[in-house]
């Protein structure tokens, strides 16, 4: 697996940058360590391509010349990781003469682990923590924050120090229900997130201050209170420009395929392939970020034939989405119905539903931890539900056959038509609120 490593520079922050200087294609995730001598040193895991090393090599560094933009001397691995394997995402922390080296380990499953080594040479030997590692939630069922890994350090500026690092947050399968599911030990319907821990030094080494198992619940800093601006939870799509929090599938926003101007006020799909598929999918979603959110839009759409639809969409992956289409039947007249595709079976999951010839329809999508309900609105005040709730867990991290599934759910809107006509789908608003239970 190819994973080319590039550096770019700026003397500002918005640019502009330079041509990608190319550091090596060792694996993924490496870092930048810049020594208190002016040295400059890459870091990456090593993806070894030998069935021996489980592909997970150890660590490789090599020095970075930022004159010459270029890696000069020979590379050098410096940890072989430990028994918990997979060893991965390095980053280099100088502290009181030793070089401590914070790598993960275990996996970015639910063996996930941070691990620490120390050197007074940044070229090694490096001993491991003696209470490696310092933070995981492998063997812990119980642990409110599973998979935790992939940490860093960090010192404010009272001296205090946290580590950051990465977990989920699982919910279990509602009971009775089975789709063939990676582990029976809960579903992170909300993806990978991330999480502080406060910590300290003993002996020349970190730790968890409250122990190696992650806690929800961290004593704050002693800093000023830096609040996030509040979002709006409505977002009426009045601005040329598609709001931060929004993502597309695959590739970037294209006039070709979607606008914020040819309709003012409004953003415009253009209907492309149908959700299951690889490519040109006409989608534009926003990501869950709690276990309780409501979603809802208004949807102007005029489809001729099945093979048009538009609408909203609890969306994870290709095979992995549920979504509630505003459609014609054969006869040609709009319906609505749910849909959807686990793990490559695709089902239909209400009966088709006529709304007679109503120039627009209000649809909303709740989470409610476990599961997903859609309903539906012909003047926005009364709403009917449509189909029973559905099971949220196989849009989730753990829910399908892939080996890697890190995101999340998403709440999207989507367009599709297969007839090459592009039909295209308005959408007066995108609202977006999330709930305590």
């Amino acid at each position: 697996m190819a994973t080319p490593s590039f550096v770019v520079t700026a003397d500002n922050i918005e640019g502009p940058w330079s041509e990608p200087t190319p550091i090596g294609n060792y694996g993924f995730d490496p870092s930048l360590f810049h020594d208190d001598d002016g040295k400059k040193y890459m870091l990456n895991m090593i993806w070894d391509g030998r069935a021996k090393t489980n592909f997970f090599g150890g660590i490789v560094m090599q020095e970075f010349d930022a004159e010459r933009g270029e890696l000069v001397g020979e590379p050098k691995n410096i940890f072989e990781g430990t028994y918990l394997g997979c060893t991965e995402g390095p980053q280099m922390l100088k502290k009181d003469g030793y070089y401590y080296l914070i790598t993960a380990e275990g996996g970015t499953e639910r063996n996930h682990a941070v691990t620490v080594c120390r050197s007074k040479n940044v070229w090694g030997p490096y001993e491991v923590h003696p209470d490696n590692p310092i933070l995981t939630s492998r063997f812990k069922e119980d642990a409110e924050l599973s998979r935790a890994g992939h940490g860093f350090l960090v010192e404010t500026q009272q001296g205090e120090w946290y580590l950051s690092h990465l977990c989920g947050r699982r919910i279990p399968n509602p009971e009775g229900y089975q789709f063939i599911p990676k582990y029976d030990n809960g579903f992170s319907i909300l993806g990978r997130e991330s999480a502080i821990q406060k910590a300290h030094w003993e002996n020349g080494w970190p730790y968890v201050t409250t122990g190696t198992t992650p806690v929800v619940e961290v004593v704050a800093p002693e800093l000023e209170p830096c609040p996030w601006p509040e979002l709006p939870t409505v977002d009426h799509f009045d601005s040329p420009k598609l709001d931060i929090n929004f993502q597309t599938l695959r590739e970037p926003l294209d006039e070709s395929w979607a606008s914020l101007t040819e309709k003012p006020g409004c953003l415009r799909l253009k209907g492309r392939h149908y959700l299951s598929s690889r490519y040109q999918n006409s989608l534009v979603a926003r990501r869950f970020q709690s276990h309780f959110a409501t979603v809802e839009t208004k949807l102007e759409f005029d489809p001729a034939t099945p093979y048009e639809m538009a609408g909203l969409c609890a969306y994870y992956a290709r095979n992995g989405h549920y979504f509630l289409k505003l459609t014609a039947n054969d006869a040609g007249e709009k319906v609505l119905q749910i849909a959807g595709n686990i793990n490559d079976v695709y089902g239909e999951y209400s009966e088709e539903v006529y709304i007679g010839d109503c120039e627009a329809v209000y649809l909303r999508l709740e989470l409610k931890s476990q599961w997903y309900q859609f309903s539906y609105s012909l003047d926005g005040e009364n709403w009917l539900t449509i189909g029973s709730a559905l099971n949220s867990t196989p849009l989730s991290d753990e829910g399908g056959p892939d080996i890697f599934r890190f995101t999340g759910s998403f709440a999207a809107l989507f367009a599709c038509d297969i007839t090459g006509r592009m039909r295209h789908a308005d959408f007066d608003y995108f609202s977006y609120q999330e709930h305590e239970v």
